[in-house]
């Protein structure tokens, strides 16, 4: 069964985190946990911090092609305290007028690539989406109904990812291609790509696309590696899918879980579930003792104990 839930930090907020999905994904780690747990697409680590919080994970490595993310990560493991006054500063100093001072901070981080100015426009931009134009700038307009998470707030949260990280963390910017495809044996890996209708070409929401080709060819040469990978990929709303599902000729384990109610369809006044679709590799399912062992491990936890949301 899916791992009860435990508190574990969101350093900060990232549309798509699988933070929902954790006690899912832990629950597919073999007994005993892993030595090493790589995540491309890091986005906001979500099952990295899990992993290190259930102790399931001896290390992790956190990899992503957004360079100043990484560097965002890496002031989080390192330098924290630094970090956290730059923003107070800029929490503070935007009161007069809010939106001046976003878009002040927008230009500024799209002529220097400073990850403080990163860490602010995620927490105030709309929906804490990351979106790039097709030059590269980030673009995604401020929240107006917020300013943020207060800085007390936000430095409790990245001091606990920090100490969760710190001493077992390494961080590359660099595609997610090798460090999959050249994982060790007894590595986990943890793959969360764009979906595909937002990114099987170069799109504003991401900084690179994703095309659904090349993907599955990187996949291919993983299964024949034999590495234990878990992927996230085509989201399903109840009746509705989105994308194409991986080509059946990878043989990748495929399973549906639910990560819970739809905030899109939330904030238009609708209730609908949210359905996501994991692979397994076939490295992985062997680890695990076959495909009915994975759907004991993904039998649903009583609903008092799904992990709860973080109210940004």
């Amino acid at each position: 069964m899916p791992l009860a839930a435990v508190t574990v930090p969101q350093a900060f907020p990232y549309q798509g985190s699988k933070r929902a999905l954790a006690g899912h994904i832990l629950s597919l780690f073999p007994d005993g946990g892993v030595p090493r747990l790589i995540e491309p697409f890091a986005g906001s680590a979500a099952i990295s911090l899990a992993a290190r919080r259930h102790a399931v994970a001896g290390a992790v490595h956190l990899t992503d092609v957004n360079a100043p993310l990484i560097a965002l990560w890496n002031l989080i493991i390192h330098d924290p305290s630094t970090l956290l006054a730059a923003y107070a500063r800029m929490w503070h100093e935007q009161h007069p007028d809010p939106r001046a001072y976003y878009l002040a901070a927008r230009d500024e981080f799209n002529a220097t690539h400073r990850p403080e100015l990163l860490l602010y426009l995620l927490c105030r931009c709309v929906k804490a989406a990351v979106r790039y134009s097709r030059t590269g700038d980030f673009n995604q307009a401020p929240d107006h109904r917020r300013l943020g998470a207060r800085p007390p707030h936000l430095a409790a949260r990245i001091t606990a990812a920090s100490h969760l990280l710190r001493g077992a963390a390494t961080t590359a910017t660099q595609s997610y291609a090798d460090p999959l495809v050249n994982a060790d044996a007894d590595d986990l890996v943890y793959l969360d790509p764009p979906y595909q209708g937002t990114s099987d070409v170069p799109d504003p929401r991401y900084l690179t696309g994703l095309r659904r080709e090349a993907f599955a060819d990187t996949l291919q040469a993983a299964v024949d590696n034999k590495v234990s990978f878990i992927v996230s990929y085509d989201a399903v709303r109840e009746d509705n899918k989105y994308g194409q599902a991986l080509p059946d000729e990878l043989g990748l384990t495929h399973r549906h879980v639910v990560a819970g109610v739809s905030t899109q369809a939330t904030l238009q006044g609708r209730r609908r579930l949210t359905v996501e679709s994991l692979y397994l590799s076939p490295a992985l399912v062997r680890r695990l003792g076959g495909e009915p062992e994975i759907d004991r491990l993904l039998s649903p936890l009583p609903r008092q104990r799904q992990n709860d949301t973080i109210p940004w």
